[in-house]
């Protein structure tokens, strides 16, 4: 038995197939939803944007901090000059009151901070959940307890209310978005560990597990080689849910003052400066608030569709609804009608015809009756009864 267990890592071949058939299965099903598809576009464009900030503000010919005190109107209290916020060819989304700074090139230097924090502190999480819940599940009895009850404690903790207090200690000298990515996701690892350990008692349950520890693999091996790859849909799937949480969260610390400090842009910095300036600049308003409304909605739907497509059992909840269509023409296209060739199973009957149930005397069933019983064929009986008469 030790010889067949160790003799395991054989076939490679058939591992390696059958994860580029996971694969391929999970992009048939996500292709299969239109909007996962189209949210996904959506938060590619917004990577690409953040990414070639530089190239399309230099473009422009603007940058995120230059002051243009001339496109303000002091007079007015530094609402921009011309129509519309200031839109011109030379600042294609306007002006920022007061300082008269573009608002093109702090919306895409913002998408690189907002994403970028939201990212790393999704990393963080993901990092110490995963850890703390393999070894919770793998320790012994009191490894498992204290884990779980420090995560509890974790959870339990207010997310904004220790942001705040942590954020609000820090020197000032330290770089304000690595800040933020770092106190977020020292915070909220929680449901990550929570999720992470149930899946591993989960996995530590299976008979390839067994067979490993069988064939004298150490726990890190197994954890490595044998439980990680388990974990990675439930971990995927959540991470991709953890990622607009984490914007939100950055855009609201930004917005109470203790998140990225000016003249940083972020999209929270931004609407914390245009909260007096709705009505003479809508614009300063609108756009960060728009940017960060698609995101959060692009990453969250691209995150359900994740989920979807990740879970075997999607397959089956996505066809809900279409079953009888489909069973109508499954009878049309086999001949399941009186003169068709289709074959129907026993006990089944045709679409749409109720089949006797079996009741105790043994109403209901065929003439073949249960296996291995022969029943009376009907010629013989009908003889006796005529001898009977006779």
């Amino acid at each position: 038995m030790s010889e067949a267990l160790v003799a395991s890592p054989a076939p490679a071949a058939d591992s390696s197939a059958a994860g580029a058939s996971g694969a391929r299965q999970f992009w048939r099903r996500l292709r299969a939803q239109r909007a996962a598809l189209v949210a996904g576009g959506v938060v590619a464009l917004l990577a690409l944007v953040a990414l070639a900030a530089p190239l399309l503000t230099a473009i422009e010919g603007q940058d995120p901090t230059t002051y243009h005190p001339s496109l303000v109107d002091s007079a007015r209290g530094g609402v921009p000059v011309g129509p519309l916020g200031g839109i011109g060819a030379d600042h294609w989304l306007g002006v920022e009151p007061q300082t008269g700074r573009d608002l093109f090139a702090r919306l895409v230097y913002g998408a690189r901070v907002s994403l970028g924090v939201a990212l790393g502190a999704t990393v963080v999480q993901v990092l110490i959940g995963v850890v703390v819940g393999v070894a919770a599940a793998l320790g012994a009895r009191w490894v498992d307890q204290l884990l779980s009850r420090f995560t509890e404690i974790i959870i339990a903790m207010p997310l904004m209310i220790m942001s705040l207090a942590l954020l609000a200690v820090v020197p000032g000298s330290f770089p304000r978005p690595l800040l933020v990515a770092l106190v977020i996701g020292l915070i909220a690892w929680g449901n990550v560990a929570k999720i992470t350990r149930a899946q591993t008692l989960t996995l530590k349950g299976l008979d390839y597990v067994a067979a490993a520890r069988l064939s004298g693999w150490g726990t890190w091996r197994i954890a490595t080689r044998e439980l990680l790859p388990g974990l990675a849909a439930p971990v995927i799937t959540y991470a991709a849910l953890l990622v607009p949480m984490n914007i939100s969260v950055e855009a609201a610390l930004s917005f109470l003052g203790v998140g990225v400090k000016p003249p940083t842009a972020s999209w929270g910095q931004m609407l914390t400066a245009a909260d007096i300036w709705y009505q003479a600049a809508p614009q300063y308003l609108l756009l960060p608030a728009g940017a960060l409304f698609v995101t959060v909605l692009a990453l969250t739907v691209l995150g359900d569709g994740i989920r979807t497509a990740l879970d075997p059992r999607a397959a089956s909840r996505l066809r809900v609804g279409t079953g009888r269509k489909g069973e109508a023409k499954a009878g049309v296209g086999t001949g399941g009608g009186s003169t068709g060739g289709g074959a129907v199973l026993p006990g089944q009957g045709a679409p749409g015809t109720d089949v006797p149930r079996q009741g105790a005397s043994g109403a209901g069933l065929s003439r073949q009756g249960a296996p291995g019983v022969d029943l009376p064929r009907q010629s013989a009986s009908c003889d006796a009864e005529k001898e009977a008469s006779a």
